[in-house]
């Protein structure tokens, strides 16, 4: 099946990208018109993060939503057969602040969001960092897709581990420097394992996971995210956030990553993927000790 579809990809991807957002904007009618994917979704979630912008602001930001996250598709499909020069033309990134670490050897945690066009950064850090670039990704169940998606996504040079397998495929890894990249905005699945912060004026559940393997490393943790230049064009912005995390208080990294968050967020609300239920998670007074924020605990349960 594999030397069915790929080849059916492959030849898409030869397209000239204002061909294949043509395409996209023909799927972008399909999707937020009639299919209406998760629409609701949306829009409440919108309501939620921006309760000061009346029902048109919040369908114009929806709209930007759509189109980007089709564009993120379209432009995976393109990176297929992209070569080094189309990616370099398109994408503005500027690693210079791990030159020092670098030369230190030390180990870099980058912590990125669900922030459009985040295929791209397997692609864009290879290629301005001496470091290797290790991204944590979720292997994709169907085998044709998996592979398919495995070699677009390391054809730079990134080196994948797989969330399922981490400490595994990490093995080789643990006596170099290296740089990991980790998607931090991830909704948890057991709200009783994360840390809990206000997170658009609402109490949020956050993954763990990043905060404590970068303490327990001692990496110097990274803040990264995309704007949009214009259409198919970005710039990746790194900021050093800590220089090393085992010197942080409990907590320390995820509020300042969370407040890095919504501020990219407020400043391009339609560059995040808000199709996923961010506040699905109730608040409850058991969850008293993982709660992180500076502001006061919630005086009780939440629905």
């Amino acid at each position: 099946m594999y030397y069915i579809i790929y080849p059916i990809f492959y030849l898409l991807s030869l397209l000239p990208l204002g061909v294949l957002h043509f395409l996209g904007d023909a799927i972008y009618g399909i999707v937020y018109h009639i299919i209406k994917y998760r629409k609701k979704v949306v829009l409440y979630n919108l309501s939620i993060a921006f309760p000061e912008k009346n029902d048109t602001e919040k369908e114009k930001i929806a709209r930007e939503v759509y189109h980007n996250f089709i564009d993120t598709f379209m432009e995976a499909i393109k990176l297929i057969s992209a070569s080094e020069a189309f990616i370099r033309k398109r994408t503005i990134a500027d690693f210079s602040i791990l030159d020092p670490l670098w030369d230190k050897q030390r180990v870099c945690q980058a912590h990125a969001g669900h922030n459009y066009n985040w295929e791209l950064i397997q692609h864009v850090v290879p290629l301005n960092t001496q470091y290797p670039f290790l991204g944590v990704y979720m292997p994709i169940k169907n085998q044709v897709f998996e592979k398919i998606f495995y070699d677009m996504r390391s054809k730079t040079g990134t080196v994948l581990l797989r969330a399922t397998h981490m400490r595994e495929d990490i093995l080789p890894w643990r006596n170099k420097p290296y740089l990991i990249g980790l998607v931090a905005d991830q909704n948890p699945g057991d709200p009783g394992n994360a840390y809990w912060l206000n997170f658009f004026g609402r109490p949020t559940p956050f993954v763990i996971g990043p905060e404590k393997n970068g303490k327990m490393i001692d990496a110097a943790i990274i803040f990264v995210h995309f704007t949009k230049i214009k259409r198919g064009y970005y710039n990746l912005h790194a900021t050093l956030a800590f220089e090393h995390a085992a010197q942080t208080e409990k907590g320390e990294i995820t509020r300042a990553y969370v407040r890095y968050l919504e501020d990219t967020m407020r400043a391009n609300p339609g560059m995040w993927l808000w199709t996923h239920k961010r506040w699905k998670h109730a608040w409850k007074s058991e969850y008293a000790s993982l709660w992180m924020d500076d502001s006061p605990m919630p005086a009780a349960d939440t629905k």
